[in-house]
């Protein structure tokens, strides 16, 4: 049995499940997620929890059983509370800003980067160089935080770039002088 699969989904109150047509649809407070889902999977409601399982052992389904259920675990959270993903942004001059459904941002090239915010999904920018992305889908919270992180990786001498809030930067130590 997959140690992920067997583990049971906990509905919170206010949010709705349904399965039809190999579709999950899950509705809560912050939105509405649908997802398909392979056959070889079966959901079963047990009072506020989902129980996920499978029809057979094959590799492939085993590892369908894990995926299925933290994905739909995934949407319950994201249509109950959500989904954040912060970005630092290092460097002098370097800043960001938004403007309407648009980050502006100042990365150490001659021209500002704009960076369209794609739908669903909301941006705030902070002075001291944080940006917060939050959204319902876990995955294009995660993709579009990625893809700001792409602009300008941060390099390990200085410390200048975008990282994650959380992430540590190895730094290196630069040339000694020393003949």
């Amino acid at each position: 049995m997959s140690r992920i699969g067997k583990i049971l989904v906990k509905v919170p109150a206010g949010v709705k499940v349904s399965f039809q047509d190999e579709q999950i649809t899950v509705e809560g407070p912050k939105g509405k997620l649908t997802q398909k889902y392979h056959p070889v999977i079966t959901f079963e409601t047990k009072g506020d929890a989902i129980q996920v399982d499978r029809v057979n052992d094959e590799k492939q389904t085993r590892a369908f059983h894990g995926l299925y259920r933290n994905l739909l675990n995934n949407m319950v959270i994201g249509v109950s509370a959500g989904f954040t993903r912060s970005l630092v942004i290092t460097g002098v001059g370097y800043r960001a800003e938004v403007q309407g459904n648009i980050l502006n941002m100042n990365l150490g090239f001659s021209n500002e980067v704009l960076v369209g915010i794609p739908e669903g999904l909301s941006v705030v920018s902070e002075p001291n160089g944080k940006i917060t992305i939050s959204g319902i889908d876990k995955q294009r919270v995660g993709e579009f935080a990625s893809q700001l992180r792409k602009l300008r990786f941060p390099e390990p001498y200085k410390g200048k770039g975008i990282r994650y809030e959380d992430e540590q930067i190895r730094r290196k130590v630069g040339k000694s002088g020393v003949k």
